[in-house]
């Protein structure tokens, strides 16, 4: 297995010494920053398989810092901890664009799993993923990946990154229908399944932002029974 690059950004040194410890049995090589604008600009610099990412910063808070890595394009897998339990914040982590959230005090045990599935969820998606052109233009909607820029008829659509990376994965692959399940492990992350609802209210986002009737949509299309596509006769 080729050794893994992970950043921890978390400023207390007893747990940052812990999961370095624990990820270098699994054998990755461990950065660490204390400070958030210096995790942030770390994060930015180099290409790291995981990005471990505490809430409380100083410097700059990790909500901000995993909404600016996110606003980069980078699809860095990142699991935020945080000592807070409320299920708004672990609601707000998510829609920044986190991938996984553990709540202090987590057990290794837990930690080392979830960081298993997050590999393994990265290696599935490399083997198995269609690969994505960099820009996509179907019947006046225009996105570009690297960007992350929708636009529809020449006006700038602004979407969340949940909802950018829905629109990338349907129109990458028109006519290919996706059950809920699916898009919950291709965009979310295998840790949420049971969070169905989470995929209907996305794309309820989606189609009001894209679509002109959201009654009659031409774009995302539900496939009864199963899911949604990307309708492939545009």
């Amino acid at each position: 297995m080729d050794t893994r690059n992970v950043l921890i950004i978390e400023d207390d040194s007893n747990i940052t010494e812990l999961l370095t410890i624990h990820l270098s049995d699994l054998g990755c090589k461990v950065v660490a920053e204390k400070n958030g604008q210096n995790g942030l600009e770390r994060a930015l610099d180099s290409a790291f398989e995981l990005i471990i990412l505490d809430v409380m910063l100083p410097g700059m808070n990790g909500m901000e810092v995993c909404r600016k890595v996110r606003q980069n394009d980078r699809q860095t897998p990142i699991m935020m901890l945080t000592a807070r339990s409320e299920e708004i914040d672990k609601v707000m982590g998510l829609e920044t664009g986190a991938d996984d959230y553990l709540t202090k005090p987590f057990s290794i045990r837990e930690f080392i799993a979830r960081v298993r599935v997050i590999f393994r969820r990265s290696e599935e998606k490399a083997r198995y993923s269609t690969p994505r052109p960099p820009q996509i233009s179907i019947a006046g909607l225009e996105i570009d990946i690297d960007k992350r820029k929708v636009m529809l008829l020449g006006e700038r659509i602004e979407l969340s990154p949940r909802e950018f990376e829905l629109i990338v994965l349907l129109a990458s692959n028109p006519g290919r229908s996706y059950s809920r399940k699916q898009l919950l492990s291709l965009v979310w992350g295998y840790d949420f399944e049971g969070y169905e609802h989470t995929v209907n209210t996305h794309i309820n986002r989606l189609r009001g932002k894209i679509e002109v009737d959201v009654s009659n949509p031409s774009f995302v299309l539900t496939t009864w029974g199963i899911g949604y596509r990307f309708n492939e006769d545009l």
